[in-house]
């Protein structure tokens, strides 16, 4: 029996068959009916993204500044910094080239401010975000039923970790929005396949490939073109249904190869282009990351890191719920994809969030089937009063421990070293900034994709060494931060600003005065310390002749 079949037979709220529920019962219990057709979740989609984006104003990850928008700043205005990966060929232009082209039509609209600098390619990453809302709507409807899909959607734009991350210009944002339309055109494809199981054998001789699939396959490549290691992903879709099918080499040497093929070759002859020499990102990128474990100079966690910690962070208290949906859908197709990411990463001894953001859409998907299964039972009180049900009192608590946590980390916490840029910017764009140092460990703060004028600018290295035990420039200046500053840079003169965290403030006051600089600003930027000391706030230093 197919997975389909089975969850629909031992667990799926009812809805797909039998008399449809009254009025007032459907509007008990299907709150989100008037969604009605796709374009009406589309529409609802794109306003909440859109807000969505305008709402994130702190920073999480460097990888949204320095492997994107930095790049494709430097694309679109021949200046800006490229970190030590594009050096050693370990990324792909495809994804911070989408967002060039916007630069290049912000420029043209002589609207490349520090306003639409930093929000507009935030907006455009909602846009995607969006269309990955209504292809897990979608997705959520072919498994199970619409009513499964509205009450996903609900835990998808509810999700905390979903609001903080999926707006951002992480190469992991457009995977997860990849992966969820594929996944949608590949069940579609699957489900295409059963309903014309009963055709003659003529037809189906004569039947070709579900085009769904083809379109499945595409997206699948494109995904892998932007991050490699979506392959996991793809990996287990593909051999899992490769083993039921009957034209196994129709489907290698027909569907995959030849789209494996056209994708690989227009992205590498596209890096080739852009890199001035042949390279070939995905096999270095997955050299470096996998074979010889160099993602682990930035840090590493404990195998079960993501089952334990990571992943129950992001999913919250959603995470029963999900669960539960597991349990009773019986979807285990989608239940083991989830599983076998996480497990596979866990492998790996570097361990970030963002990595398996993909799959968290998915699990959101069961937590929303538990609500539509809960949505079948009224609340009963013994004296016959009204009370909460418990599908409200579940939704008031998903709300209540979601929406306030998206709210603070999205405006609040880490968002000083996004304020002292901007602040920098205009500054900049005034005549007021000569030059600028960073002490403050490196990609800290976004560079000149924010600021977006062309000014000598310095920030501690941190590039990893071939030597193992050697401390880069951002460790030897949190190990000692007056003497480190006293013997790379010497006279602090030639820098018009210092940009510095409080916590390393105190360490190098006495150089700062003795070099002339002053206060000039000062950014709040967190309540708790994530990874070193309490960093409460980045501090602004100017020379006092810049004053």
């Amino acid at each position: 029996m197919s997975p389909r079949r089975r969850s629909r037979a031992a667990g799926s709220p009812p809805g797909d068959a039998g008399p449809p529920p009254s009025p007032g019962k459907a509007r008990r219990i299907r709150p989100w009916a008037a969604l009605g057709s796709d374009r009406r979740v589309l529409a609802l989609a794109l306003a909440f993204r859109a807000a969505n984006a305008l709402l994130v104003r702190t920073y999480f990850n460097p990888d949204e500044h320095w492997q994107c928008l930095e790049v494709a700043h430097r694309v679109a205005f021949g200046y800006g910094h490229l970190t030590w990966e594009w050096k050693r060929g370990l990324r792909s232009y495809l994804h911070p080239l989408i967002f060039a082209a916007l630069y290049k039509i912000l420029a043209l609209l002589h609207l490349d401010n520090p306003w639409f600098m930093v929000m507009a390619p935030r907006l455009l990453q909602s846009v995607f975000a969006a269309f990955g809302d209504l292809y897990l709507y979608k997705l959520s409807k072919c498994i199970f039923n619409v009513q499964v899909a509205q009450w996903t959607l609900f835990c998808q734009l509810f999700n905390w970790f979903m609001f903080f991350c999926i707006p951002r210009t992480l190469s992991n944002s457009l995977e997860t929005v990849l992966t969820v339309a594929g996944l949608y055109y590949w069940f579609t494809a699957i489900e295409s396949s059963k309903g014309t199981s009963v055709i003659s054998k003529q037809q189906a001789a004569n039947r070709q490939t579900p085009p769904s699939r083809k379109v499945a396959l595409l997206i699948a490549a494109l995904s892998c073109a932007i991050r490699p290691t979506s392959a996991v992903t793809w990996l287990y879709v593909g051999l899992l249904d490769f083993i039921q099918m009957k034209s196994k080499c129709h489907f290698v040497f027909l569907e995959v190869i030849p789209v494996g093929v056209i994708v690989l070759a227009v992205t590498t002859l596209l890096d080739w282009w852009m890199y001035g020499s042949q390279v070939i990102v995905p096999l270095n990128f997955l050299k470096f990351n996998l074979f010889s474990s160099g993602g682990d100079y930035y840090g590493t966690h404990v195998f079960h890191w993501y089952f334990t910690q990571g992943f129950p962070s992001m999913i919250w208290t959603f995470l029963p719920f999900a669960m539960c949906g597991i349990v009773k859908s019986l979807e285990w197709r989608i239940s083991g994809l989830i599983a076998w990411v996480l497990g596979v990463y866990s492998i790996l001894g570097h361990k970030e969030f963002r990595f398996v953001l993909p799959v968290l859409p998915l699990a959101l998907m069961f937590s929303g089937y538990c609500l539509a299964a809960m949505s079948q039972f009224k609340g009963k009180n013994l004296h016959g009063k009204r009370c909460l049900s418990g599908l409200q009192l579940s939704v008031i608590l998903l709300i209540i421990t979601n929406v306030p946590m998206a709210l603070y980390m999205s405006l609040f916490h880490q968002r000083g070293t996004e304020d002292v840029l901007y602040y920098l910017s205009k500054e900049a764009h005034d005549g007021r900034v000569k030059s600028v140092l960073f002490l403050m460990p490196c990609h800290s703060t976004p560079y000149y994709s924010t600021l977006h004028y062309n000014l000598p600018m310095r920030f501690l290295d941190c590039t990893p060494s071939d030597n193992k035990g050697t401390l880069d420039e951002s460790d030897s200046f949190l190990t000692s931060p007056s003497e480190f500053v006293g013997e790379v840079f010497g006279n602090l003169t030639s820098f018009s600003h210092i940009v510095l965290f409080e916590s390393e403030e105190r360490h190098v006051l006495h150089l700062l005065l003795r070099n002339s600089f002053l206060e000039v600003r000062r950014f709040f930027h967190s309540h708790f310390k994530v990874d070193r000391d309490l960093q409460s706030s980045v501090v602004v230093y100017s020379r006092r002749d810049v004053l």
